[in-house]
């Protein structure tokens, strides 16, 4: 046995682990993660300041609109202006329905012209009209064109001016096997109004 007064001194604690390694990890690690952070900024930034640029534009052509005047007896260009026109509003159509606009009669993919500057709100189809497009116009009025072969190279939300091409004559929809035409209508405040006094008429060329 070894007596208490010959105990051999006691062992000294090993020293602190050097915190070095740890806080130079953290601190990349950190860096890391902000640098990840500012690539998917710099990345995303540029499409997101855009849409809502786009979006604030949008919004003000649309208030634009709706603050001017509606169309008015021949203060609109035709969509065929070198066709004759015929006013066939209000004629019998199948199922009890009249028609709510006009034909203008021209060869198969002649193009057609927006009739006013506006906002497109559709490029698509249904059963009637079959490929369609709608314009929102001055005053909140819709321009419908119908019955088309193709679309121009327009989407929903652009801005067209009038003469722009929207789309070619056909006879797409209910119209299928009839001579190629284009449908225009117009609706204010979702009622079918008549566009034959309202678009300008000139003689087709010789």
């Amino acid at each position: 046995m070894i007596a208490d007064g010959n105990k051999p001194p006691p062992r000294p604690n090993p020293p602190p682990r050097p915190r070095f390694f740890r806080r130079l990890l953290k601190l990349l690690i950190k860096a890391a993660v902000l640098l990840m952070l500012l690539f998917v900024l710099d990345r995303l930034w540029p499409s997101i300041s855009q849409q809502t640029q786009s979006f604030v534009v949008a919004k003000w052509q649309q208030l634009s609109l709706l603050q001017q005047d509606l169309p008015t007896e021949n203060s609109l260009p035709s969509p065929l202006p070198q066709q004759n026109l015929s006013d066939t509003w209000g004629a019998a159509r199948s199922q009890g329905r009249t028609h709510e606009g006009i034909d203008i009669f021209a060869a198969r993919g002649t193009p057609i012209q927006a009739t006013t500057a506006g906002i497109v709100s559709k490029v698509g189809e249904n059963t009637l009209g079959g490929r369609v497009v709608v314009i929102v116009g001055p005053g909140g009025a819709g321009h419908y064109y119908a019955h088309l072969e193709d679309y121009a190279d327009i989407a929903p939300n652009d801005w067209v001016d009038a003469g722009d091409i929207i789309g070619y004559v056909g006879d797409s929809g209910n119209a299928k096997g009839t001579p190629p035409h284009v449908h225009y209508g117009i609706y204010i405040q979702g009622n079918a109004v008549n566009p034959y006094p309202l678009l300008q008429k000139s003689e087709p060329a010789r």
